[in-house]
């Protein structure tokens, strides 16, 4: 496009507040009775179609358990050493599952401190105790450590020898027979030679009648996503990561479309096992077309359509977001690869605009970003309590990513760095699990009035319409005094 044509090849670029679903006639009688299933990627389907954001102020462990036991995923975020994104990836694959198949051990001549800060680290409340054999010598938990102030006092000392241990293939049935009978919360379980081949929690059990919806791969545990980068040194932590466990690897890069990102497919297909490969992000169908013959089993879709990010203004280069969906789904429909829209949704209406329009699933950071599960502290204000979100092109997140990686600073560097995003607060909204109650409970009534029982009946079913200033402006409350 030039400037002597201009205004013929212009078209009109829609975001979410831009249309309207037009309500139909629904045989849905229930909210209820929708059924929200989704794909992730290629191979992997959610219950809920909702990710966390891959942002260093919402996705690590904490968040990533929580999601995942509602029915979607985390991905955990990039800006952290390998070894500790590997030990986040594994703390949420050893909360939950059939039988835990790498459980935190330690020998008996280790010490209590050591024993406290594996806990502290992983997140657990008891560690095994074996020999170098693997041979199960016993168990040291937070019960054997009250009172014992001594970190310098040896496992053997303090650890439970008399273990109740179940044979290798013991159904969850029967460990819930053990637990009953045995007022236990962990049995170990061993092969016939007394070898360590696993754990079962009470916990676990109790997770999975609480949780009955919860994302879990096949051996039971809930699913996790890890988000790397395109310099060489990623290639390992996407190997690293997949060997922790992690489900699906996301090729994290602000500009997708990309030489860097279309090489990085290539050196880590064929090395990474059965973990998908989402990449992003990407606003055209151009992009999304050679993603997917890259290799890609998921595209992530969104170019500066987040809240922290300001790459439109700073480029001037950007699609609107329903409109960057529409165009890279009528690509990636012909080759059946998943739609993710990442960035720019506020409500539970947006999310349905977004689906609707031919994503299978939706990337949330801001919203999730103020709640419990969200790293960082909350804030008090005169006017409220907030928590920290920021833009990864931040000023703020390359200062913290340049000292994690030299552990010092070039301040010219520094000065010349243009951020792409900025650095943010947002309310404090309590539990995730709230926040992504109403988002789910919004959709469900988005679908019903769409006439639609799933995401698919929603995608073929709906009409939008687009609206005015005067039209957005009626969609909310208006001309009355909001009582807080």
């Amino acid at each position: 496009m030039t400037g002597s044509n201009i205004e013929n090849d212009l078209r009109v670029g829609y975001t979410f507040d831009d249309v309207l679903l037009i309500p139909q006639r629904s045989t849905i009688s229930s909210r209820k009775d929708t059924n929200l299933q989704s794909n992730l990627s290629k191979n992997i389907r959610l219950n809920i179609p909702i990710i966390s954001a891959n942002m260093d102020t919402v996705t690590e462990s904490n968040m990533a358990i929580k999601i995942a036991s509602l029915g979607g995923i985390g991905i955990i975020h990039r800006f952290m050493t390998i070894e500790e994104q590997i030990n986040e990836v594994l703390s949420v694959k050893r909360s939950e599952g059939i039988m835990i198949d790498q459980p935190v051990t330690i020998g008996q001549d280790g010490n209590v401190g050591q024993v406290k800060e594996l806990m502290s680290l992983h997140k657990i409340g008891g560690i095994l105790v074996k020999d170098d054999l693997n041979k199960l010598l016993g168990i040291i938990t937070k019960r054997d450590l009250f009172f014992e102030y001594d970190d310098k006092k040896s496992v053997k000392e303090v650890m439970t020898k008399d273990l109740i241990t179940a044979p290798e293939g013991t159904s969850l049935d029967d460990a819930k027979t053990i637990f009953i009978n045995n007022k236990i919360e962990k049995l170990p379980i061993v092969d016939s030679s007394d070898e360590l081949v696993g754990l079962i929690t009470s916990k676990d059990i109790y997770k999975r009648d609480k949780f009955p919806i919860s994302s879990k791969d096949g051996k039971g545990r809930l699913r996790v996503g890890a988000a790397i980068g395109v310099r060489e040194e990623d290639v390992d932590r996407a190997i690293k990561l997949t060997e922790a466990g992690a489900d699906t690897i996301v090729i994290d890069i602000a500009h997708g479309h990309s030489n860097h990102t279309i090489n990085m497919i290539s050196k880590i297909k064929d090395k990474i096992g059965k973990a998908d490969i989402i990449v992003g992000n990407v606003a055209t169908a151009e992009g999304t077309k050679d993603l997917i013959e890259s290799g890609a089993d998921a595209v992530k879709v969104g170019v500066g359509s987040g809240s922290i990010c300001i790459t439109r203004i700073v480029t001037g280069a950007g699609v609107p977001q329903l409109t960057a969906i529409s165009d890279c789904v009528s690509v990636a429909k012909e080759h059946n690869i998943p739609i993710i829209a990442d960035g720019g949704i506020r409500t539970s209406g947006d999310i349905t605009k977004a689906l609707a329009a031919g994503a299978s699933t939706v990337m949330i950071g801001s919203m999730l970003a103020g709640t419990d599960e969200s790293p960082g502290v909350i804030v008090s204000r005169p006017n409220g309590r907030y928590k920290m979100t920021r833009g990864m092109a931040s000023l703020g997140a390359a200062v913290d990513r340049r000292i994690k990686e030299t552990n010092s600073i070039d301040e010219q560097e520094m000065l010349e760095y243009v951020p792409e995003g900025v650095e943010a607060l947002v309310q404090y909204r309590g539990q995730a699990s709230e926040v992504i109650g109403k988002l789910v409970g919004g959709l469900r009534s988005g679908l019903s009035y769409c006439n639609a029982k799933d995401i698919i009946e929603l995608q073929n079913n709906s009409k939008f319409i687009r609206i005015t200033g005067a039209g957005k402006a009626e969609s909310g409350a208006h001309d009355v005094h909001i009582v807080e």
